[in-house]
């Protein structure tokens, strides 16, 4: 059995404390689980840890499907947060789309070339446009025109068809509409972002506009989980891009959607691979 079927991951953050490391490989180990990486991280202000653990299931003492029972005491006694995965399941996703179609074209062709741990199992849009490229990669695609007085309803089909497939992940791949607080709720850490500019610099709309006529240097891209404050959320991934005074406002925007298709694609690989741990406002990135 490979490590990709094999394999166990333990995402974890507590109050820092003496002998965390310990305890959890003491209980890895008396399992029969073999570590095959960990990274560790220690807040110095907040004085929090973080931990991520893969092992191997290969030689368990119990059924992998026993393991949150057994770590549970332990976890308690750490006052902790955590949450474990298996390498091998794949993380069940939905895109949502607009028009743009840049972001949409990487994720699909990374996936089809088995890069990302992720079973894309709809794409859902505000509009048919991006229908025949879903076609092309044999993937459901659902249209749900939207309106200002309709919207409370769409979300309402959207949420009963996500949960009609089991969907644990979101990604707005360019998905110009903003998700009610409700929704957000709902899938809280789990709607990842791509947001056209370094953030937090240029929120909201026409990021590109607001660089040109500031003039800047250098423009960004940001991917970051959803929460209720636009544009506001915890920072997955970001990346930059140098521009002179001799670009034009569609030169930023041409060279922006490299960024941006790349920055969505890295988060959500570190995202389905189960490397990021929320801290308040702030990530834990293990990659």
């Amino acid at each position: 059995m490979s490590t990709l079927e094999s394999g166990v991951i333990l995402l974890l953050s507590c109050a820092d404390r003496a002998g965390l490391v310990s305890r959890i490989s003491h209980f890895i180990y008396k399992r029969g689980g073999n570590i095959l990486d960990l990274d560790e991280h220690v807040d110095p202000v907040e004085k929090n840890f973080f931990v991520r653990v893969l092992w191997s299931a290969e030689k368990l003492s119990m059924p992998v499907s026993e393991l949150e029972d057994a770590f549970l005491p332990l976890a308690k006694e750490f006052g902790a947060l955590w949450k474990i995965r298996l390498t091998g399941r794949k993380t069940k996703t939905a895109i949502f789309v607009s028009r743009y179609d840049h972001c949409l074209l990487e994720i699909l062709w990374r996936n089809s070339i088995g890069e990302f741990a992720v079973d894309i199992a709809l794409i859902i849009s505000n509009h048919p446009d991006l229908a025949p490229l879903a076609a092309q990669y044999g993937i459901p695609f659902h249209v749900f025109p939207l309106n200002r007085d309709n919207k409370e309803m769409v979300e309402l089909q959207e949420i009963d068809l996500l949960q009609q497939n089991s969907i644990d992940t979101l990604v707005l791949a360019r998905y110009m509409q903003v998700l009610s607080p409700q929704f957000v709720e709902r899938y809280q850490n789990r709607i990842i972002n791509i947001h056209h500019s370094f953030l937090p610099a240029f929120v909201g709309s026409s990021p590109y506009r607001q660089a040109y006529e500031r003039g800047v240097k250098i423009i960004g891209a940001t991917s970051h989980y959803v929460t209720e404050e636009l544009d506001e959320g915890p920072i997955i991934e970001q990346d930059i891009m140098r521009v002179s005074h001799k670009d034009t406002l569609d030169d930023l925007v041409r060279k922006g959607r490299d960024l941006e298709r790349l920055v969505l694609a890295k988060a959500l690989r570190l995202h389905s691979e189960h490397r990021i741990l929320v801290n308040g406002k702030k990530t834990v990135v293990f990659d």
